[in-house]
């Protein structure tokens, strides 16, 4: 997997995967997402389990695959908890403080985590943007973005008969950040470097984020085959407030200092209920079924005042009221029939029925409607191909159709300060866009050692950046459907049985995309091939000490239509156990050679422009971890889990 600056997690493709915890989606944007991992205890993650070509029992939005979040929920034997802390330090340094409880009687089991932590960071992002035939924008931007974070959860398995077992869970966190950006912008001519303009914009965004969850689940064992029938109840309530700060002081030429604020409110609900029924049938068949119904309710205001005149004025151009309605319902069958010994055929399909209703009041009445229902057909053949270090080596082809709909925050059209010659907005006429995905790979555990593909979208929408006045200066970053992109992955992996001292795995994607369409009403053609490299290794040094690498490298990489420089990671832990392998001490050391930063550049329609980003990757940690009453038993180690054990922090 790779995940890239802004959050974003990708498995095959070169499009974002969808991120689950304990198996539930979140419908949350990529930096929300994000925010809500980072406030996650350190030894809170079981296991992340990934979903390269979801089947059609999971949702149709699932184009890059799914990593799902697997969170602990307690020990099976008498009463266990642990006790952490530990600190990661960059330029700027994080700080975490937890423990975690958990209690089994036999019949039900319970658990409480707290954690806090401390989080700082910065990102430096310089651009230089041509908008005139002989004149650039050259700007060098600064950000910093300390959070202190609170996370509890609490959760609660019991059984109500022999067959049936009730899981209920549920968490808090709430974040609160205060982001300073100091941006040095200057406008010149290329020819002579003679300055038109000159000025310092400072930006501060101080806010708080809340996220609640609570779920329960039910789970009916029918027979002893592993026929089941389980059912899930889940609500999500997220809520960002900030306020905005930002001035402009100009030194070329000499004008009084301009700026404003203002604050803005978003609130998100999220309603899920889902049934799902496995039955193990006679002659090696099973049969999946089951419907899903979800409501998403997104309510956004924002008030933002200017100063004109030494007068502190309401500001039409950036105040706005955006409400946000989806309803998804869906239901799916799929069958999967073993032929012989060794072929599987599983085929499906998943009907889905999409309402999204947008209201914008202020600063105009302005509304769009989707109601549409989709068929999203799922099929897969597999035969074994031998056994390999206690694995089947199996061979598999796989079809299927996913969506990609436009979220929130793509959709609401409030233009979102960044400095005084760029805007983010929404764009709330995005339509969702389709795929087909056709694969062949071989595969051990159901991960791939070989495998290729291509992803053919429909109506493909992505980030872009328009001028946004007469002038060109101005420029406002939003999201446009653009036309059709074919992708071409190939993927290769290889390894050596665990067993030993020494383990590893490695391995190499390359990625080719075909854009062609329209880019502000002009004809588009893009292509580019991203290689990326990713190894893992570990080496048990004793019985009580382990050392881990791990990193990837991606050359010539490509981020919508920004084209990349080469970049990468290499990341080292080791932890060694003491008082009786009750403690755990882990030293860590992220991005050993700060090489996670990259240059870029952008060549469509009037935009052209190229600059260099990076942050507070590489970061030296200390992990200290004691655990008391009865020890978990470890968890036995599957070759092909690439993953490093130790959650980044």
């Amino acid at each position: 997997m790779f995940v890239d600056q802004d959050g974003n997690i990708y498995i095959s493709s070169l499009t974002p995967a969808v991120v689950q915890i304990n198996g539930r989606d979140m419908k949350m944007s990529a930096a929300d997402v994000a925010t809500l991992l980072k406030s996650l205890p350190p030894n809170a993650i079981l296991r992340i389990e990934v979903v390269r070509t979801p089947s059609a029992k999971y949702e149709a939005a699932t184009t890059g695959g799914i990593v799902n979040v697997v969170l602990k929920k307690g020990v099976k034997l008498g009463m266990t908890g642990s006790i952490n802390g530990g600190l990661q330090q960059g330029k700027y340094g994080n700080q975490f403080l937890g423990f975690n409880f958990n209690n089994n009687n036999g019949k039900q089991s319970s658990f409480i985590n707290f954690n806090y932590s401390h989080r700082d960071s910065y990102e430096k992002l310089v651009t230089d943007r041509i908008y005139a035939s002989d004149t650039m924008l050259s700007q060098n931007a600064f950000t910093r973005y300390p959070a202190n974070t609170w996370f509890g959860s609490y959760g609660l398995v019991f059984p109500v008969s022999k067959k049936w077992d009730i899981d209920f869970g549920t968490s808090i966190s709430y974040n609160d950040y205060d982001n300073k950006t100091d941006n040095r912008s200057i406008i010149k001519k290329i020819s002579t470097s003679e300055i038109f303009t000159d000025n310092l914009n400072k930006v501060t965004n101080d806010g708080t984020t809340t996220n609640f969850r609570i779920g329960i689940n039910g789970k009916l064992k029918i027979d002893s085959l592993g026929s089941e029938w389980s059912n899930d109840i889940f609500y999500n309530y997220t809520g960002n407030k900030a306020e905005q700060v930002f001035s402009t002081l100009f030194y070329t030429p000499l004008f009084a200092t301009v700026g404003g604020d203002g604050v803005n409110d978003n609130k998100r609900q999220y309603y899920n209920a889902q049934s799902d029924l496995k039955l193990k049938l006679a002659k090696k068949f099973t049969l999946e079924t089951g419907v899903k119904s979800s409501l998403l309710f997104f309510r956004s205001v924002a008030n933002y005042f200017k100063q004109s005149g030494g007068n502190h004025i309401s500001d039409p151009s950036r105040t706005s009221t955006f409400h946000y309605d989806e309803n998804i319902n869906s239901l799916y069958a799929q069958g999967s029939q073993t032929f012989g010994k060794d072929v599987i055929l599983k085929a499906g399909a998943r009907l889905e029925n999409t309402n999204m209703d947008g209201l914008q009041i202020i600063p105009a009445d302005t509304t769009f409607k989707i109601h549409r229902t989709d068929l999203f057909p799922y099929v897969y053949l597999s035969k074994k191909i031998m056994r390999i270090a206690g694995f089947d080596l199996r061979a598999y082809l796989v079809y299927r159709r996913t969506i990609t709909r436009p979220v929130y925050d793509q959709l609401n059209p409030f233009p979102r300060y960044v400095d005084q010659y760029l805007s983010e907005t929404g764009n709330p006429s995005l339509r969702p866009q389709f795929t087909q995905n056709y694969e062949a790979n071989i595969s051990v555990d159901e991960r791939p050692l070989l495998a290729i593909g291509v992803n053919d979208t429909k109506d493909i929408f992505t980030s872009v950046i328009y001028q946004a006045d007469s002038s060109q200066s101005q420029a406002y970053r939003t999201y446009d459907n653009l036309g059709k992109n074919k992708e071409w992955y190939l993927r290769g992996l290889g390894a050596i049985p665990p067993g030993h001292r020494y383990f590893f795995v490695v391995g190499a994607q390359y990625n080719h995309n075909a854009y062609d369409g329209l880019y502000e009403s002009k004809p588009l053609t893009f292509k580019k091939g991203t290689w990326t490299f990713f190894t893992y290794h570990t080496f048990k040094i004793d019985k009580r000490s382990v050392i881990t690498l791990n990193g990837f490298m991606r050359l010539k990489g490509q981020q919508q239509f920004y084209e990349l420089g080469s970049f990468g990671a290499l990341n080292s832990s080791i932890n060694r156990k003491f008082l009786k392998e009750k403690m755990i001490v882990t030293l860590s050391v992220n991005d050993m050679f700060f090489t996670n930063k990259n240059s870029f550049t952008i060549k469509q329609g009037s935009v052209d422009a190229s600059g260099y980003r990076e942050a507070d990757t590489r970061r030296f940690g200390i992990n200290i971890r004691y655990n008391f009453g009865i020890r978990k038993r470890e968890e036995g180690t599957n070759m092909f889990n690439v993953e490093s054990p130790e959650k980044s922090n």
